[in-house]
């Protein structure tokens, strides 16, 4: 397995966590720390909104996010403000308003909101030469469960309503059993986080969880005492990475401005630096068809859950 530091972002969406419950989870919406942290005029007009889903703790994700967003901020020359939602939907809906000029979302939310036509594409990361992922079904490592059905009166964690990987792919798996979800596992419960999941795992608290595989390698390489209880059941599929997008109303000259600072960053020092931080080669153009496996397991799932 491959560890992959930002889909730790985008995947972490680009892609961590920590917290327990949906009632604990700690949500921080830096745009409304924005004057104490950055000290900004309230009355510019030249701002920049960004949105990130959730997929890892507030903290982790301003770190990984950090310098990327200030890379970005000084090469268009304004201030850039964070929106961090609890929900991937909460992301969909900010890009539905145009009230973002882009975001890092997953790719099950890309093929939820791209049905609707509000987003397009603006780039996506290249990490290891590659632009795929794979969702992993993770328990316990001394435990008796090997394999999906297993799960079988078993707690499991879902990550969120939207996630490819952490909702999509169990869901297929339930639909291949023919099961309904409600009579299979003994509980459910919505992490919000990869990592939260991966940590409830490895400290006995759900038996089981279908997570980001990136993130699980970031874990396994950089913090292995996080999983050291845990063993990987199965791999799914290659699904297409999570994209950076943009809201469909954002002008051609922001969205070509954007996008040509993301492809360029591997080309010069400091980029080149941010990148190697995050592990990604560099920013890529690509387009829906990246996705089509994500698509296909939508409509797969949609179906099943009809009949």
């Amino acid at each position: 397995m491959q560890l992959n530091r930002l889909v730790v972002l985008i995947g972490l969406t680009f892609v961590l966590s920590c917290t327990n419950s949906n009632n604990e989870r700690v949500v921080v919406d830096f745009d409304k720390a924005r004057d104490s942290d950055q000290n900004i005029d309230n009355n510019t007009k030249k701002e920049v909104y960004i949105a990130i889903a959730s997929m890892t703790s507030p903290k982790e994700t301003f770190i990984y996010y950090g310098d990327l967003i200030k890379y970005i901020s000084q090469k268009v020359g304004h201030p850039i403000f964070i929106k961090q939602k609890k929900t991937y939907e909460e992301v969909n809906m900010l890009l539905e308003d145009s009230e973002v000029d882009f975001a890092f979302i997953c790719s099950g939310a890309f093929v939820d909101e791209y049905k609707k036509r509000k987003i397009k594409i603006l780039v996506a990361p290249k990490i290891n030469n590659d632009t795929h992922y794979h969702a992993y079904l993770i328990a316990g490592k001394d435990g008796q469960i090997n394999s999906f059905k297993d799960f079988e009166n078993k707690s499991f964690a879902f990550t969120d309503p939207l996630s490819n990987t952490g909702r999509l792919y169990p869901e297929k798996k339930l639909a291949e059993l023919g099961r309904d979800e409600n009579e299979f596992f003994l509980k459910t419960v919505y992490t919000y986080g990869h990592d939260i999941s991966i940590q409830m795992v490895n400290r006995g608290i759900i038996d089981g969880a279908s997570v980001h595989g990136l993130i699980f390698d970031y874990l396994s390489e950089h913090q292995p005492e996080k999983v050291k209880n845990i063993k990987i059941i199965e791999e799914s599929e290659k699904f297409g990475i999570p994209p950076v997008v943009t809201p469909s109303s954002l002008s051609k000259q922001k969205f070509n401005e954007y996008r040509q600072i993301f492809l360029n960053m591997h080309n010069d020092s400091s980029g080149r630096e941010i990148l190697n931080k995050l592990n990604i080669d560099k920013f890529v153009v690509v387009n829906n068809k990246l996705y089509k496996s994500v698509f296909q397991l939508k409509k797969f799932t949609d179906n099943a859950n009809k009949k």
